[in-house]
């Protein structure tokens, strides 16, 4: 027998409903929480000599998975693919210093900002570089792959003749930095200086220029990435994000790893 238009309409609703609770995570079905991670930029998340995942990021995720009495599970992933990984559903959330912008809002949900960096220019003592684009010109710089530091240098330098070189991970970076392949690298202040000034690699470099802004391609805050339309966890998300925020952990955590305060409220 043929439905009817009505009877038809309805079971689309249905079928739609359904697929998307497939897609969310209830409260009472979360038994464990995957975060996707890319695992090369210290102080938020890199490894420790015996191959451990260590880091600001790692140590709030680890708590809001103890807020949210579930087990944390991290995947690893190149960070120009973590949105991707997500999309395709090899992790729950991104947690991984991804910054909030309108760009990747239209691929996937953020939670609340949870804190907020200043990027910042690398070079050697005494370049006398600074980040713009009549400073640059000529010059290779390097930048992690789908950061939004790529994203700016790429939109703002390249097309003034600067060469924006791209990598997979914040040490190919580093390594190229220090061997003069590079003539600067462009990330957040503190990867910087927590992952490369204060190391031996980083011997004779130093911030060069003042810290670069622009709410449009470098956004205003860092929070997680969660699929589009998965309210659930999002809500979890938030609700243990900003328990962690009132009770001060995030903020004991914070200053284990950087100078200045960072944690938005």
């Amino acid at each position: 027998m043929k439905l009817n238009l009505r009877k038809k309409v309805s079971l689309a609703l249905i079928a739609a409903t359904a697929v998307a609770a497939a897609g969310s995570v209830s409260a009472a079905d979360l038994k464990q929480l995957r975060f996707g991670v890319e695992a090369s930029y210290a102080p938020f998340e890199s490894k420790s000599a015996s191959g451990q995942l260590q880091g600001f990021d790692i140590d709030v995720g680890n708590a809001v998975c103890a807020k949210l009495n579930v087990k944390c599970v991290w995947v690893e992933n190149d960070f120009d693919g973590l949105i991707p990984a997500l999309q395709a559903r090899k992790f729950d959330a991104i947690n991984s210093d991804m910054t909030i912008t309108d760009q990747r809002k239209q691929a996937i949900d953020f939670t609340d900002p949870i804190y907020t960096i200043p990027n910042q220019l690398i070079a050697k003592k005494g370049s006398g570089l600074q980040p713009s684009a009549a400073s640059l010109k000529g010059k290779h710089v390097g930048v992690l792959q789908g950061t939004i530091q790529e994203t700016y240098a790429k939109a703002k330098w390249a097309p003034a003749g600067i060469d924006v070189v791209s990598y997979q991970t914040q040490d190919q970076v580093y390594a190229d930095l220090a061997s003069g392949r590079l003539d600067a690298a462009f990330q957040d202040s503190e990867a910087a200086s927590k992952g490369f000034l204060k190391r031996p690699q980083g011997a004779g470099f130093d911030y060069a220029g003042p810290t670069v802004s622009d709410d449009k391609l470098l956004g205003s805050g860092v929070g997680y990435g969660v699929r589009k339309g998965d309210k659930a966890l999002l809500a979890q998300l938030n609700g243990a994000l900003k328990a962690l925020k009132a009770d001060g952990t995030i903020d004991k955590i914070a200053a284990k790893y950087f100078d200045v305060k960072v944690v938005l409220k």
